[in-house]
């Protein structure tokens, strides 16, 4: 007998950079509170991601009260960087999306430049209730996403990520695993499933608030990357292309919209409802 709960909680203040565990967190409509609100930028106002820059695996952002990050990096010293005023904001492109974002102060793009060696900015979501739909394939009309790469929350299961380190121990590269859950970077780990249950929820309650599943993650080059590192290998990407491909993605974890507001806590029962 199963007995699902939530296993672990995970903020991303800076789309790409460490994340956070936490024991709570409040569900907002388009995601986590405090949630991926941030991200950087290139010269030409594309999103930069560890795709492009796997060091970004090694900085952090803490949150600040009232919305702001505090950065740091190993041997650095922190820099604090409040919420800028949302008088212009900049059409980013964010993957097959464009968003509306506010720049931070230049000291902020500084600070990532110098530790990247490249040219960055960072810029803030001021109004996430308006300015980015949901992919109206798997969302409703109004629901919004923060700068999450298209869903308001990824979650992933213990059991799933024991499953694909057997078949990674069993594979070509063994010596590249176990793989730790950071690889996948979700916000809510759940425990106590059968392996790759979660390919057939359609909605979900952790604690009292109600999720719907719509869609498996295809993962990226960034599953491979070691986010303490920042090192690539093979793995998990080899492995699940063996047994985990559908088409042209490969897959582990799923794709939330919450469809209330609330509080999750780290042990609370979650449901499957459909």
């Amino acid at each position: 007998m199963f007995s699902p709960a939530l296993g672990a909680v995970h903020i991303h203040p800076v789309k790409s950079l460490a994340s956070r565990a936490a024991d709570q967190a409040v569900v907002e409509p388009w995601g986590l509170r405090g949630d991926r609100r941030w991200m950087l930028l290139d010269h030409e106002d594309r999103v930069v991601t560890q795709r492009q820059q796997p060091r970004m695996a090694r900085l952090s952002a803490e949150p600040l009260p009232g919305g702001g990050v505090s950065l740091s990096a190993p041997g650095s010293p922190s820099l604090a960087v409040e919420v800028p005023d949302p008088v212009h904001t900049v059409t980013a492109q964010l993957h097959r999306s464009k968003v509306e974002v506010v720049a931070a102060p230049g000291e902020a793009h500084t600070w990532f430049s110098e530790r990247l060696g490249a040219e960055v900015r960072l810029v803030h979501l001021d109004a996430p209730s308006h300015r980015r739909p949901v992919d109206p394939e798997y969302g409703l009309p109004g629901e919004t996403v923060s700068l999450a790469d298209g869903f308001p929350l990824l979650l992933t299961t213990r059991a799933s990520l024991d499953a694909l380190n057997s078949l990674v121990a069993d594979g070509d590269h063994p010596e590249e695993g176990p793989l730790p859950m950071d690889r996948f970077r979700p916000n809510v780990v759940v425990e106590g499933t059968a392996p790759w249950a979660e390919d057939d929820w359609k909605r979900i309650t952790i604690g009292e608030v109600v999720f719907r599943v719509v869609k498996p993650c295809g993962r990226c080059v960034i599953t491979t990357t070691d986010q303490r590192t920042a090192e690539r290998g093979r793995e998990p990407l080899h492995t699940l292309a063996r047994h985990r491909r559908r088409g042209k993605h490969l897959l582990f974890g799923q794709n939330m919209i919450p469809e209330g507001t609330g509080v999750i806590r780290v042990g609370d029962p979650v449901r499957i409802i459909g």
